[in-house]
C-alpha cells in the first residue's frame, strides 16, 4: 500500500467549494454547479469534494466521527518551480476568495512558501524548493 489515488475533502457548501476550486483552475468532467460529489482531474492524485456530513456518515453511519470546527491537522501542498509562481498562485487564490494565512516568504529550509485556506478551512501550502527540487515529465515532484 504505497499509493494515494484520491484525497477527499469534506465540504460544508458544495456550490461554494466547487466554484472556488474551479476558480483556481481545477478541471472536472462534472459540469453541475452543486453536484453530489465531484472529482477533479489533477496530474497525479485526484481531488474529491464530498459533503462533510455525508463523508462522516460514510465512515460510520452509527457513530460518525466528530466534525472539527477548526484545524483538522492536514495540509495540502502545491509545489511550484519559482518564487514568482508562489506569488502568482497566492494571488490567484486570493482572487478566488481564499484566506491568506501566510504571505509568500523565505522559509527556514531554504525554499520559499505561503499558505492559504479554502472556504472550508483546508490549508494549502504553495512552495518552491529552490534548487533542491526537480519535477518529472508530468510535473510531479521528485524527492
Amino acid at each position: 500500500m504505497n499509493r494515494i489515488n484520491i484525497i477527499a475533502l469534506g465540504v460544508r457548501d458544495m456550490a461554494r467549494s466547487v466554484k472556488f476550486y474551479r476558480s483556481l483552475g481545477f478541471e472536472s468532467s462534472e459540469t453541475a454547479e452543486c453536484p453530489q460529489v465531484i472529482f477533479f482531474n489533477t496530474a497525479g492524485t485526484k481531488l474529491e469534494l464530498y459533503p462533510i456530513k455525508g463523508l462522516a456518515e460514510d465512515i460510520n453511519a452509527e457513530n460518525p466521527p466528530k466534525i472539527a470546527d477548526d484545524f483538522a491537522g492536514i495540509t495540502l501542498a502545491y509545489n511550484v518551480k519559482s518564487e514568482r509562481e508562489v506569488r502568482d498562485t497566492v494571488e490567484l487564490a486570493r482572487r478566488a476568495g481564499a484566506v491568506i494565512a501566510k504571505e509568500p516568504q523565505p522559509v527556514f529550509w531554504g525554499g520559499y512558501h505561503a499558505y492559504f485556506a479554502d472556504p472550508d478551512g483546508y490549508y494549502w501550502e504553495v512552495a518552491y524548493g529552490a534548487d533542491a527540487w526537480t519535477f518529472d515529465e508530468h510535473d510531479m515532484l521528485v524527492l
